[in-house]
């Protein structure tokens, strides 16, 4: 293979990474990051704005339902491409992730730990942030309350954790390491964009998916799967998004904006 051919190859997978990352997170890295520079430009302290995750579509039940379904759908296209980009003949992308049900009983006890070791801190760290000013005051769901609300925002925290693990950690390790890079340079990487695009909520949840994104890597190269990082990210958002409700109604006033 001569050198130019090299580069030409290199350039082409810079290129795919950057129109993945373009269709999925690293637009959002974008828009978060000028979300941020607006919320700072307001005259109203940080931690008085709120970040809505989940917001209606539509003043229809039934048309908000519709939108939120789609919104979950086609949320999910940029993981399929993903798939397909790093399909091989003879192995399954499934295995190259390890993103299958090979080791059940393990992933789920990975992602239960997982998941306490970063919730239990992360929810401390929002609380300081926002007391201090940094971190806006996070709003989980605004959805109104149907027969469908809840399995939407399970759809919903199924679609996030699909959509990170697979992207920021999958793929992205699997295209960095082929151009050879270290280790901790992957997941530094990695963390900044994971941290990146949830600045929209201010420079709390930076910090906080900043590390989330380094233990996680972690976990990804020592275990070789991102099925433990799929469901640990699964529970923290179930528990975020139907859990703001309930402590709003039984405890008002615990949590910022509750």
């Amino acid at each position: 293979m001569s050198e130019w051919t090299s580069k030409q190859l290199r350039a082409r997978t810079w290129l795919e990474i950057a129109i993945v990352l373009g269709l999925s997170l690293g637009s959002s890295a974008v828009y978060s990051i000028v979300s941020l520079i607006r919320k700072l430009s307001q005259s109203e302290a940080l931690n008085t704005q709120k970040a809505v995750i989940n917001q209606p579509l539509a003043d229809q039940p039934v048309f908000d339902l519709i939108y939120q379904l789609l919104g979950i759908f086609f949320g999910l296209v940029p993981v399929v491409l993903v798939f397909w980009l790093l399909a091989k003949p003879g192995l399954s992308t499934f295995s190259q992730l390890g993103f299958n049900f090979k080791e059940p009983g393990k992933d789920l006890l990975r992602g239960f730990g997982l998941a306490a070791i970063i919730g239990i801190p992360g929810l401390g760290l929002y609380l300081v942030g926002n007391a201090l000013g940094i971190t806006t005051t996070i709003v989980p769901t605004a959805l109104d309350t149907y027969w469908w609300t809840i399995p939407v925002l399970v759809l919903a925290a199924l679609r996030a954790a699909l959509v990170e693990e697979l992207i920021v950690v999958g793929y992205l390790f699997t295209k960095l390491r082929e151009f050879g890079w270290k280790t901790w340079h992957i997941i530094l990487t990695s963390a900044a964009l994971r941290g990146s695009y949830h600045l929209y909520q201010g420079f709390g949840p930076f910090v906080g998916n900043f590390v989330m994104g380094v233990v996680f890597g972690l976990a990804y190269q020592r275990w070789g799967r991102t099925m433990p990082l799929v469901i640990a990210h699964w529970i923290l958002d179930i528990v975020s998004f139907t859990g703001f409700a309930l402590v709003k109604a039984l405890a008002p006033g615990f949590l910022p904006g509750t």
